[in-house]
């Protein structure tokens, strides 16, 4: 292929695709979702709060006209999950990506935390994103194409202190996207994670203003800064898009330079 014939910017093209994305309705799921919106791509957002859901599917459907539609989903209950891919496979006819966006993070000292919060965390986030991409597989191997984006997290290649239900957590989900990305890549599905460093989400607000957020997360990046909820746009979109057809297993840190440290 000559230089003049390579497709260039129609990689990012995502006319009619539909994108399901858990915890879509806020942070960096909506985030993510407006970034996949602008390229034309018809959304579905599962949360458990289905009134929230159903202002943000009209806030993006106003905004970027395409069709937008919210479902009330557990993460760790996969039976509902499954529901809804069938209720998007029968109005859209197709479910071409998956980004396990919902999680939580119940932050503390070992000695302080319960077994119970550790398990909490690991159910919404490990067997959330493992749900989920149960739930999406079998619709992907059908049509023999597909992209998974798991939302792993700096915090599952390094660690912080008084985090480790949450680094714990993001380190499963890292393995689990390399594992499954080998699993599924003789299907034409490409699972890949991105690993956000310090956003100032609604789940971060509670610590923005503290010192150890001064020292240790803002005082970790090189951009010495939070990032902005529109800076994660470009890697969803890329790893979503045909642009990322050749990744697979591939952690995509966007992160303020904090791993480079």
């Amino acid at each position: 292929m000559a230089v003049n014939e390579l497709p260039g910017i129609k990689l990012f093209e995502m006319n009619g695709r539909v994108a399901m994305i858990t915890g879509g309705s806020k942070g960096l799921g909506y985030a993510m979702g407006a970034g996949l919106a602008s390229a034309g791509a018809h959304l579905v957002l599962v949360n458990r709060k289905l009134g929230e859901g159903k202002e943000a599917a009209k806030a993006l459907e106003a905004e970027y006209g395409v069709k937008a539609r919210a479902y009330s989903a557990d993460v760790t209950k996969l039976g509902q999950l499954e529901k809804v891919v069938s209720e998007v496979v029968k109005e859209f006819g197709r479910l071409d990506v998956l980004i396990n966006s919902a999680g939580i993070n119940i932050r503390g000292a070992i000695d302080e935390l319960s077994p119970e919060e550790f398990n909490q965390v690991m159910q919404v986030n490990v067997e959330g994103t493992w749900n989920a991409c149960r739930a999406v597989t079998p619709q992907m191997k059908k049509q023999q194409s597909g992209k998974i984006i798991n939302m792993a997290s700096t915090l599952g290649l390094v660690g912080l202190a008084n985090r480790t239900p949450y680094a714990t957590s993001k380190g499963a989900v890292v393995q689990m996207t390399r594992a499954l990305g080998l699993e599924l890549a003789p299907f034409n599905i490409n699972v890949n994670a991105i690993c956000p460093g310090p956003f100032l989400t609604e789940m971060n607000i509670p610590i923005a203003g503290t010192d150890e957020a001064k020292k240790f997360i803002v005082g970790a990046t090189a951009l010495a800064r939070w990032g902005e909820l529109k800076e994660i746009q470009g890697a969803a979109l890329f790893l979503a898009s045909d642009a990322g057809t050749y990744m697979v297993g591939s952690m995509l840190t966007v992160d303020g330079g904090w791993t480079a440290k």
